[in-house]
């Protein structure tokens, strides 16, 4: 049952990965192993065993749901944006306590509670910052080997802000053009080349998918090192950032005007539903 618990967490971590606007790393908090996960990463030669048995569950229900939520994901927020939208808002929110709880263990009062709302405050307007000068293009790929140095840039871009809570990945590669090509156009692309025995296009996409998930790779063991030390040094206040991110995380999802497309009484019924159904899970994957 534990591994099953864990493999559902990983799902819901990424499903979170691939939708714009929505953290990764928020969802790791509100599952409650973000300090575990990060100290697996970060110990995997010094601790292999131990670290890959643990992660591994997490892993399994991630790929899963990438696989997946690529075809998934982009019907449902096609039928029902605003309810799938809620559902993951509900996420977010169902992990403020547990956040919170991080930001009162370093002890608040005096000049510690200024500076951390002073963090808050900073991180906040960075993540709207980020939404409002979201990029509407879509850049169009060649494959060549400029372009393969791009595709491993990004991934290591992307997995740096899949790792900080409250940044969407996706996000930031919407920002830059690159969401479609790589997420929605890359991975059904690939998924139905091999199905059709398509090889043509299996090199083409993996051309494109394959230098940008080794550059997630190098990126998310670069930035959990860094994320350790912090959490080591200075935990109060960087989780004061990542509330500060996480808090921002909804009013960025809600800034996204086509999610209210077609809404009526019952989409908006159906959309407090979902959000206390995201709320629930979050506090109940989130218990150790």
């Amino acid at each position: 049952m534990e591994w099953i618990k864990k493999i559902l967490k990983g799902m819901v971590i990424g499903l979170a990965n691939i939708i714009p606007g929505v953290s990764g790393g928020t969802m790791m908090v509100s599952m409650g192993i973000y300090d575990q996960l990060i100290y697996c990463v970060n110990h995997i030669f010094k601790e292999f065993k131990k670290s890959v048995i643990w992660l591994l569950p997490f892993a399994i229900g991630m790929i899963a749901a990438i696989l997946l939520g690529a075809f998934g994901l982009e019907a449902a927020f096609a039928a029902i944006p605003l309810p799938t939208n809620a559902l993951f808002i509900g996420l977010i929110l169902g992990s403020l306590p547990i956040i919170f709880n991080n930001v009162k263990s370093d002890g608040l009062g005096g000049k510690k509670t200024a500076v951390s709302g002073l963090i808050f405050g900073l991180f906040f307007a960075l993540v709207v910052l980020l939404k409002v000068f979201e990029a509407e293009n879509k850049v169009e790929i060649t494959v060549n080997f400029g372009s393969i140095l791009i595709f491993l840039g990004l991934g290591m871009l992307a997995s740096a802000t899949m790792v900080i809570p409250g940044v969407s990945g996706s996000m930031m590669l919407k920002t830059l053009g690159y969401y479609e090509p790589i997420v929605t156009d890359g991975i059904t692309g690939l998924t139905r080349a091999l199905s059709a025995g398509d090889w043509a296009n299996v090199l083409h996409y993996g051309s494109i998918l394959l230098p940008f998930a080794i550059g997630i790779v190098i990126g998310i063991f670069a930035i959990a090192k860094l994320i350790e030390v912090l959490l080591r040094k200075w935990k109060g206040y960087t989780y004061a950032a990542i509330l500060g991110m996480v808090v921002a995380s909804p009013v960025v999802i809600l800034m996204d005007t086509s999610i209210y497309a077609g809404v009526n009484v019952w989409l908006i019924l159906g959309s407090v539903a979902a959000l206390g159904v995201g709320a629930l899970i979050a506090l109940k994957l989130g218990k150790e």
